[in-house]
């Protein structure tokens, strides 16, 4: 059996300086001044899976004044309500954000809409996320409201060369030697969503390391190619 390599190369952070922003430079010049502790209005992002939401909202939980409290659906879903509320009522978290609401469960739901009103008494932000837009959140009514009352974002796709700035600032991150013609080829052949390429460029690194190999286009078509199977 191939013994594997411990890979101690340390891989970046999600920051919003190492967010790609392509057409959405509103958004990321709004989501600074929310880091930053600036006074503004909750808001909402959505896009389509991969499209960058959780590293968003992780960059700005790790970068909002006093740390923002970052929270997923899994984690509301189970939590207690009044559990949930006792504890937003005890944190410092400047900014607390919801990741993936539309995956709540009818409890969750109504402990969001509780934070929701909390944060708003409190002057706290909230930062919440999904795949869908405000109108169309599978929601509660009275949640889905104060959710379309938020300063709402559409997160817009990459085009082919940010997605490809995107690709080479993750390899470097990774300390990977990766040819322009790998890249070409994985932005080609693979599926177009971000998580999907990153993942591939991962599994290649990995390869590359347990098997000694370097990184080259015939490594690459051979993973895609088992993948595939």
């Amino acid at each position: 059996m191939r013994q594997l390599l411990l890979d101690i190369r340390p891989i970046a952070a999600p920051s919003l300086n190492n967010f790609v922003a392509g057409a959405n430079r509103e958004l990321l010049a709004r989501l600074r001044s929310t880091a930053a502790g600036e006074p503004g209005p909750s808001i909402y992002l959505w896009g389509e899976t991969g499209s960058g939401r959780t590293h968003l909202l992780r960059a700005l939980a790790a970068e909002a004044s006093a740390r923002g409290l970052y929270l997923d659906a899994d984690q509301v879903n189970n939590t207690a309500a009044d559990t949930l509320i006792a504890a937003l009522q005890a944190t410092r978290a400047g900014v607390w954000l919801f990741d993936d609401i539309r995956l709540l469960e009818p409890l969750a739901q109504g402990a969001l809409f509780r934070a929701i009103n909390l944060a708003a008494a409190r002057g706290i932000t909230v930062v919440a996320a999904a795949d869908d837009a405000p109108r169309d959140l599978p929601l509660r009514e009275d949640l889905r409201t104060r959710i379309g009352q938020m300063l709402a974002f559409r997160i817009q796709p990459l085009q082919d060369e940010e997605r490809l700035e995107l690709l080479q600032a993750h390899a470097a991150a990774r300390g990977m030697k990766v040819d322009v013609d790998v890249f070409d080829y994985l932005m080609r052949h693979g599926r177009r969503d971000i998580r999907s390429l990153l993942g591939i460029l991962d599994l290649l690194d990995e390869h590359s390391l347990t098997r000694q190999r370097p990184v080259t286009l015939p490594l690459l078509r051979e993973i895609m190619q088992t993948r595939l199977l």
